[in-house]
């Protein structure tokens, strides 16, 4: 076969590996999603406990990431000194605590659909944090796609037909958490020098996770565990379940190392969309015309919104080429001079 032939064999293999691995972060995602859904939901299998199975996820992650990272040595722990990891990892470990809290508690509320046509508003969050701590700029196009995405989650939530307040209220919580998540890691941990793959991640931050969650805890759900003598751990149900949110973390870290994070956030897109299919047809969650409308128009704002992100990241990679460009034609030049003088040197002599 000629050398063409084995060019497009080459980009075929690529493509195909690149949609594997969106379909194996699409399949898990989903199934995380739906599974504590499942757990959850008083009209499924009725454990109402969401501290509780959120501290089951981090003690068992914690666990399998100390494996890897300590005893299999498949990755290389971060530089980390205990400074950085005061000041950095646990107020992070704090925010993703309540962040994971407050969504699986809107679980119990909210349908599984509208609690997606809630998460649209992470762009939205993301920005205007960054903006409050100076992290992003100000740019009037951008709000304005901002609040075409808040419309249309407004007008989707006015069609909801099983409105809960409270789990509203949870669900833009956990989002405003998540997103000052977000936000800090690039303040306190990139801005050192200082990036975690979702191994290390959970090696540094599930641990602390664990230990704020254990606060609210034993305040919260203990006392009712404690009374309910007619529950028995169920190690297949939550073993799998935990499996489940570990082998997320990893298929995180295979789309984004093989791809790119905007190709995730496109395949996200894709999956809320599935989720909302599945639980209007297998949950037999309520779906209306106006749901659909209104999240129709963020799903357009969000859209747009990874098309300016990746335009950005097209300009900046060009500009980056062009410097280097500019630089090695500037380094050749003075070479092509500096032998110039040399050979002006030799003939005067």
């Amino acid at each position: 076969m000629g050398k063409g032939g084995a060019l497009s064999e080459g980009v075929l293999k690529k493509i195909i590996l690149s949609y594997t691995y969106v379909a194996i972060w699409i399949f898990l995602s989903f199934t995380v999603i739906v599974y504590n859904k499942y757990i959850l939901d008083r009209k499924m299998y009725d454990w109402p406990y969401p501290i509780s199975l959120t501290m089951i996820h981090m003690g068992f992650c914690s666990s399998l990431a100390y494996i890897l990272v300590s005893v299999l040595k498949v990755v290389e722990p971060v530089q980390m000194t205990r400074d950085i990891y005061l000041k950095s990892v646990v107020p992070i470990g704090l925010l993703y605590s309540l962040s994971l809290w407050l969504s699986n508690s809107a679980y119990i509320f909210l349908s599984v659909s509208f609690i997606q046509m809630l998460k649209a508003l992470m762009p939205v969050a993301v920005y205007s944090i960054g903006v409050l701590l100076k992290k992003e700029g100000f740019k009037g196009d951008t709000m304005t796609n901002m609040l075409s995405i808040s419309f249309g989650v407004a007008i989707a939530a006015y069609g909801e037909a099983k409105f809960n307040s409270w789990g509203v209220m949870l669900q833009l919580g956990a989002v405003c958490f998540e997103a000052t998540r977000l936000v800090l890691i690039q303040i306190l941990l990139t801005s050192k020098g200082i990036t975690f793959n979702p191994i290390t991640s959970l090696y540094y931050v599930a641990p602390c996770c664990f230990a704020f969650l254990s606060i609210p805890w034993i305040i919260v759900e203990f006392p009712k565990l404690r009374d309910t003598s007619s529950f028995h751990f169920d190690y297949l149900i939550f073993g799998t379940n935990s499996l489940c949110a570990f082998a997320l973390n990893l298929a995180v870290f295979l789309l984004v190392g093989k791809t790119s994070a905007l190709t995730m956030n496109v395949a996200g897109v894709v999956k809320d969309w599935l989720l909302i299919a599945f639980s209007w047809s297998v949950i037999k969650d309520t779906v209306t015309p106006i749901n659909l409308f209104g999240y129709g128009i963020a799903f357009l704002g969000v859209a747009y919104y990874n098309h300016a992100k990746l335009q950005a990241l097209k300009a900046k990679e060009a500009e980056k080429k062009a410097t280097q460009i500019d630089d090695e034609s500037g380094k050749l030049l003075e070479d092509r001079s500096a032998e110039k003088s040399a050979r002006k040197s030799e003939s005067d002599n």
